[in-house]
């Protein structure tokens, strides 16, 4: 975990110098002081009361000089609440004059007029510093420097402006994200609008807070007298981001941030770029980077790989004598919490412990994950050992057996799932560790051991979609159309992440409905990704077309294209998510059994019942029983007519995950609203444009 400047020494003080109040602390020091007889810690007491003086002072002054925090993706959990996401702290001058990038986008937003009108700005400002006249059409993805006022409202920063929605379909995810390309997040409009998000109608008005910010003092003094924020795209480094502008200092960029040489960071996302003078036309094409390597494990911020940890100093002119004072400090720290944390969270291994472990490894005959993949993921995952596995796990006993090779353990009182995989997983491990996103199980840590590599997962206490769903085929499923809407709506938002929001593009390709588990509070995760494979550019879901002759899958869930020609999309997936919806619509198995011949895959069957005559009654007839119809008739038809173009026959038919995305939103959206005392004829459909 990377940790910002401010937050460091804050965090360090509140928890180790001062655990109690100050008051306190020093009544208690000078009790201490008055009644014990040790001469040695009466000296020892006054230095180190004197010490955590100084500290103090330090803290409190990098507190009020600190640096902003960069958003990390938290923009796109729209359920949660994140500092982060509320905009840039106010940590300097109430206002300033300030920067902002977009892409151009037609045919809405591809003109200094249009684009000026949405973000607030002045057409003419904007054709001026990106050299174009005021009537110019800029082709798509042109990057353009738009400059704002910027000020304070309350404790962020924020450029205002206003937004009318013009469709059923817009969303806060869909205004931050795809509109406003990441200038707000869908946090700060739910905060700064009185609209509930399941409310929204054609017509209202909107605020939209963009996010800006203005120079802290530090930054001044360093003759930084503007901040731009710059909108992160696929390829994009903090090295890249810098020659963009012309910034020498690299470093200053890293600080205005909050990040290191080896924090990651995410397109669609916000970075500060601190100025000296306003800046001018962006003459490097940034809009199509070179795609990023297979191995490239996240947009990297900066750096190769033989780029040295930058240390971040609190303030400027701190000499030797304070440096030795913080080492002390250090020590005194790690000497008390190692006392008292002793056996508690174990740490991720260090450089000379991933050295050892590596030769170790390079002795052995059978190992399950590459060298340089451990190499790549000791950075951020727990390397375990396997005595402590066993140990949590009941030493892999029968009553620990969640299912086939998975095994339900608890590390300190936390649950975990710990799978036994065979073979070389570092691929699978490379993907989950540059995914961030709450609808995604969580990968923690691993162990390797008499050549099995064992993976400890975030634990997911109802276990898979598939035993809900279908059980043991006797009795009816006890899932509701609200919860399975909202199944639906989480994979898709797993699914829309991996397509779009992660570079290089992930597809799953092993989607179904034993692989979304289900969390204690009945929300979809999407785990396995024992097949997924990383797309070699940044063209999302309408791109990256790759063939393979190993053609492994789900009988059910498998796209044809893929089982007849070995065709890899991200199309992929929009079958097999199709088919998801079908299931959770239907209660029945994507393909039949063997013991029922001559059934049809369901992919198939969705075709027979939304064509012909007397559709409604054969849809009615199609939906899971187990709902005795306590369902919205019409939003059940939406749902049926989106899977049905999800497991279209041609490819180009399906619609992209961020299109099925927006429609689940809607639909999810309407259902919350659905009482089932309510007609059906008008139980919140879509048609009603909610």
């Amino acid at each position: 975990m990377v940790r910002g400047v401010g937050e460091d020494w804050s965090w360090l003080v509140k928890k180790v110098f001062f655990p109690i109040s100050l008051p306190q602390s020093m009544q208690l020091h000078m009790e201490m002081e008055k009644n014990m007889n040790s001469r040695v810690y009466i000296k020892f007491g006054g230095w180190w009361w004197r010490m955590r003086m100084v500290l103090l002072l330090l803290v409190w002054i990098s507190v009020a000089q600190a640096q902003q925090s960069y958003v990390n993706n938290h923009q796109l959990d729209c359920d949660n609440n994140f500092n982060e996401t509320n905009g840039f702290q106010c940590n300097g001058p109430r206002s300033c004059h300030s920067y902002l990038t977009f892409r151009s986008a037609p045919p809405s937003y591809d003109s200094p007029p249009s684009i000026a009108y949405l973000l607030n700005s002045e057409p003419a400002q904007i054709a001026t510093i990106n050299e174009v006249s005021d009537v110019d059409t800029i082709s798509k993805d042109t990057v353009l420097i738009v400059p704002v006022n910027c000020s304070c409202s309350g404790d962020f920063y924020q450029h205002n402006t206003t937004y009318t929605l013009k469709s059923a379909s817009e969303t806060y995810f869909s205004l931050a994200n795809n509109t406003y390309q990441g200038l707000t997040t869908c946090q700060a409009l739910k905060a700064q609008n009185p609209y509930d998000y399941r409310n929204l109608s054609v017509g209202l008005h909107l605020q939209v807070p963009l996010m800006c910010a203005c120079p802290t003092a530090n930054q001044t003094a360093a003759g930084f007298n503007y901040l731009l924020s710059y909108l992160v795209t696929w390829g994009d480094t903090i090295d890249s981001i810098a020659k963009i502008f012309g910034v020498d200092d690299v470093q200053s960029i890293y600080d205005a941030n909050r990040l290191s040489s080896t924090s990651v960071i995410y397109p669609f996302t916000p970075i500060l770029v601190p100025l000296k003078n306003p800046p001018s036309k962006i003459q490097t094409t940034v809009s199509s980077p070179p795609a990023p390597s297979p191995e490239t494990p996240m947009v990297p911020s900066g750096g190769g790989s033989n780029s040295s940890k930058k240390w971040v100093f609190i303030g400027a002119g701190i000499g030797a004598a304070l440096l030795v004072l913080l080492i002390s400090s250090g020590m005194m720290f790690c000497f008390f919490r190692r006392r008292r944390q002793s056996g508690q969270d174990k740490p991720v291994l260090d450089l000379g412990e991933a050295t050892k472990l590596s030769k170790s490894l390079e002795n052995k005959t059978s190992m399950s994950i590459s060298l340089e993949g451990i190499r790549i993921e000791m950075e951020s995952l727990t390397v375990y050992k396997y005595e402590e596995l066993q140990k949590a796990a009941g030493y892999f006993g029968e009553a620990n057996r969640i299912k086939g090779s998975v095994y339900r353990a608890s590390f300190k009182g936390d649950d975990a799932a710990i799978k036994m995989m065979k073979g070389d997983v570092s691929e699978e491990i490379n993907i989950l560790k540059q995914i961030n996103h709450s609808k995604v199980i969580r990968l923690s840590g691993f162990c390797i051991h008499a050549g099995n590599t064992y993976l400890v997962y975030e634990y997911a206490e109802n276990g898979a979609l598939r035993d809900w769903l279908h059980g043991d085929g006797e009795t009816c499923s006890t899932l509701g159309w609200k919860q399975r809407v909202q199944i639906a709506y989480d994979a898709a938002d797993a699914l829309n992440y991996l397509h779009n929001f992660i570079s290089p593009p992930c597809i799953h390709k092993n989607l179904k409905i034993s692989n979304i588990l289900l969390d204690g509070n009945m929300r979809g995760k999407v785990t396995n990704f024992g097949l997924a494979r990383r797309l070699g550019n940044e063209e999302g879901d309408g791109g990256g077309l790759q063939l393979t002759r190993h053609v492994v899958g789900t009988q059910g869930y498998m796209a044809p294209e893929y089982v007849e020609n070995g065709v890899v999309t991200p199309k992929l997936d929009i079958f097999a998510f199709g088919v998801v919806i079908l299931e959770l619509l239907t209660g029945k198995e994507a393909a039949p059994s063997q013991k029922k011949e001559g059934g049809e895959l369901l992919s198939v069957s969705i075709n027979e019942v939304l064509q012909g005559d007397n559709v409604r009654d054969k849809l009615r007839g199609f939906i899971d029983p187990c709902l005795a119809h306590e369902y919205p008739f019409d939003l059940a038809f939406s749902m049926a007519q989106l899977a049905k173009s999800c497991v279209a026959h041609d490819l180009n038919a399906r619609p992209t995950m961020s299109d099925i995305f927006v429609i689940l939103s809607k639909i999810l959206s309407s259902s919350l609203d659905w009482d089932p005392s309510d007609d059906f004829q008008a139980s919140g459909s879509l048609s009603h444009g909610r």
